[in-house]
């Protein structure tokens, strides 16, 4: 089985969750054309929509129901994930998103700034329909600590960083607005659950693994000035190959940090299809 046909199972564990997620996307999305067609393909292309997955298997896992406050943060957090797509399609000039134009380059990039801006603005209204100041608070910092990773990239470029600096970037850039998603529906839940590392984790995870797919294949941040993990391990671009086996190690050892993090939920299918996410991440 593919990482993709495995990964389409686990997402059919909460179909029906992740397709309210979905319908909410789009709701109140209201701009003018032909700009608003653009986004609405650009929400509605296939997509993992892995922070509401992870937040929503966590919840089921730990006894919690999703609700329509569920549905509305996690909406919100699918579209702060759109919108700093939209951003980082600008800063790299990028000319495709999932199999479509960029919004940059059918638009132009002053126009993707402010669309990727007005995506936000819709995700704030989305959360300020749930009535929570915590909640409000929590997106605010997502978006100023979101903001701050991305600065702190573009200064380091051409730079080999630490690896505690690039861990600092990943849980800046990536493994923040994971965090937010899970311990925001938490919050929402009003569970004493605290998700927090777990959250952090697999962001982390998530972002590694990422990092070793571009090294293996693409190199498009080492062309860049981006150097994450195989090149600071390695110590240089001349031996990634010991830099990606280092690498992986790496990236085995924080997923067991997030395993670990489950050991005090009951065994139930939730919980197992969380581990799988990981064994999928670790091998896929």
């Amino acid at each position: 089985m593919t990482f993709q046909q495995k990964y389409i199972e686990l997402l059919n564990i909460l179909k029906e969750e992740i397709a309210q997620v979905l319908d909410e996307l789009t709701n109140g999305v209201n701009i003018q054309e032909p700009l608003n067609t653009k986004l609405y393909k650009l929400l509605n292309a296939p997509a993992k929509h892995i922070r509401p997955l992870v937040s929503f298997l966590y919840l089921k896992a730990i006894g919690c129901n999703v609700d329509e406050k569920q549905v509305l943060f996690q909406a919100a957090i699918e579209l702060v994930h759109n919108a700093s797509l939209i951003h980082d399609d600008v800063i790299d000039e990028s000319m495709t998103r999932r199999g479509e134009k960029s919004l940059n380059s059918e638009f132009g990039n002053k126009l993707a700034v402010i669309t990727g801006d007005y995506l936000l603005s819709c995700a704030l209204n989305k959360v300020l329909k749930i009535g929570s100041i915590e909640l409000i608070q929590m997106m605010a910092d997502t978006l100023e600590v979101m903001s701050k990773g991305e600065v702190r990239q573009q200064f380091s470029k051409f730079k080999i960083p630490s690896i505690e600096e690039y861990i600092e970037k990943s849980r800046q850039k990536t493994a923040k607005l994971f965090e937010t998603a899970l311990c925001g529906s938490l919050n929402i839940a009003g569970s004493n659950f605290n998700g927090l590392n777990f959250a952090r984790n697999f962001g982390l995870v998530f972002q590694i693994r990422d990092d070793l797919i571009n090294c293996k294949t693409t190199q498009t941040d080492i062309n860049d000035g981006i150097y994450t993990a195989p090149v600071i391990l390695a110590g240089s671009i001349d031996d990634l190959e010991n830099g990606i086996e280092k690498t992986q190690t790496l990236l085995n050892n924080y997923i067991d940090k997030a395993l670990n993090e489950l050991k005090d939920i009951e065994e139930n299918k939730y919980k197992t299809a969380l581990k799988e996410l990981l064994g999928l991440l670790k091998n896929g």
